[in-house]
């Protein structure tokens, strides 16, 4: 009998015909008469129960049914009778896999923190939590490579080892066949890579952007999706070692352009996601964010906010305890921008708090960007003569910067302490406000 996916098991409409299900044991219970197994997958969140006639069964089988065990279980399908699910199969042979250890196998039926669940990670994806993400992200892979092949852009494939320094903000992982214990150096003291794989240094990718740029020359629209590489030494939860990134580029396009892409695109993931992994997001609302779903559901029903940075300024400047926590965070870097996190900034009938807006999302255009330590680039309002450049951030709230896109114009770059950088601003919102 071919096997059938526990998500398509509990999609069934049919009863009263044969299945074979194959899964990993969740929990087992029962008495001397009945056991019932509640069975997973992977292919969805929820379990499937095996009803399990223990008198039809070897008592040493039944022994090896535990928490984590691996078993293929054939048997009839037929409506429950219990609650919880509205099929369930009821076993005539159960085949053992691979046994678990009750005293040793440490996923039992009960919470795990994250911190634990870390240090197992070999066995953290069968929890409900990383199962729930890892659908998820499958999810929104096929959301992103769907959205732009129907609008026509290229999938481009960019290096992930280079020599180029895309961005130039940061420590990059470098890549060297070279003996550690023994490097050449020059007479200045640098390290001599004329013998080395490619003759040069080399380094993990922080971006797919400079080889974008040039494919979206020729082609015309492109976006690159795939792993990038930031070494910097930060603990913090928005910092990541190893992550994928999605670049999208396009030739002829206008701040505006991009703008209105940007947002059909996370409005297009977002559905997909709500579409297609609705019990996965439920859970995650449950468990861990009660407003999830809301807040999901609040970017498709309005459009995204469009706020000059002159407006953003005037906001700052009307909030009494943002411009208190500016002054107290001087000697940040993010000094600016930390003036627009966590706090409720009330304009109108939307309430503006950590980058975002309640009701609807924000963008900033143009805004503030970190560029190197101590330092910032900064630009002023498309309607002034003073403008360096043009580019917007999405801001959501809790979640941070969720896109960023410069827009090529001429670019002259300051830098700035974070100190002279709020005086700046300060001197340029009291003219915008005259």
């Amino acid at each position: 009998m071919k096997r059938t996916k526990i998500v398509d098991v509990l999609k069934s409409t049919v009863c009263d015909v044969d299945v074979l299900v194959k899964g990993w044991v969740r929990t087992r219970r029962g008495n001397k008469m009945v056991s019932f197994i509640a069975l997973n997958d992977g292919s969805v969140i929820h379990n499937l129960q095996i009803v399990v006639d223990n008198n039809n069964f070897d008592e040493e089988l039944l022994k090896k049914i535990t928490t984590g065990a691996a078993i293929a279980v054939t048997g009839r399908l037929v409506q429950s009778q219990g609650k919880g699910q509205n099929v369930e199969v009821q076993a005539s042979s159960i085949e053992v896999y691979g046994t678990a250890d009750v005293e040793t196998y440490p996923l039992q039926k009960k919470g795990h923190s994250l911190e634990f669940l870390r240090e197992i990670a070999h066995l953290r994806p069968r929890t409900n939590t990383f199962g729930a993400v890892f659908r998820i992200r499958h999810n929104m892979a096929m959301a992103i490579h769907t959205f732009f092949h129907q609008k026509g852009f290229f999938y481009f494939h960019t290096p992930i080892i280079t020599a180029s320094d895309c961005e130039g903000a940061g420590q990059m992982f470098q890549v060297t066949t070279k003996n550690l214990y023994d490097l050449k150096k020059d007479e200045n003291g640098s390290i001599i890579y004329d013998d080395d794989f490619f003759g040069k240094q080399a380094s993990l990718t922080v971006s797919g952007q400079l080889e974008g740029e040039l494919a979206a020359m020729a082609l015309g629209a492109i976006y690159t999706f795939g792993p990038t590489f930031r070494a910097e030494n930060s603990n913090t939860p928005r910092h990541l070692a190893e992550f994928w990134m999605i670049e999208p580029e396009v030739a002829f396009n206008d701040i505006v352009d991009n703008m209105d892409l940007a947002e059909e695109f996370i409005k297009y993931c977002v559905q997909w996601a709500l579409d297609n992994c609705r019990d996965d997001i439920q859970f995650l609302n449950d468990m861990f964010d009660k407003g999830l779903i809301e807040r999901l559901e609040g970017v498709l029903k309005e459009s995204f906010v469009r706020l000059p940075y002159t407006e953003g300024i005037k906001i700052l400047e009307t909030a009494e305890q943002s411009k208190q926590q500016l002054q107290k965070s001087l000697d940040s870097v993010n000094a600016i921008i930390r003036a627009l996190i966590n706090e409720n900034l009330k304009v109108g009938d939307r309430a503006y708090y950590q980058f975002g807006v309640i009701s609807g999302q924000e963008f900033i255009y143009p805004f503030l960007v970190v560029d190197k330590a101590n330092s910032i680039i900064y630009c002023y309002d498309s309607n002034d003569q003073t403008v360096f450049d043009f580019f917007y951030d999405i801001m959501f709230p809790i979640v941070p910067e969720a896109s960023a896109t410069p827009v090529p114009t001429k670019v002259e770059k300051k830098e700035l302490t974070a100190k002279e950088a709020y005086e700046i601003l300060c001197t340029y919102s009291k003219e915008s406000l005259k």
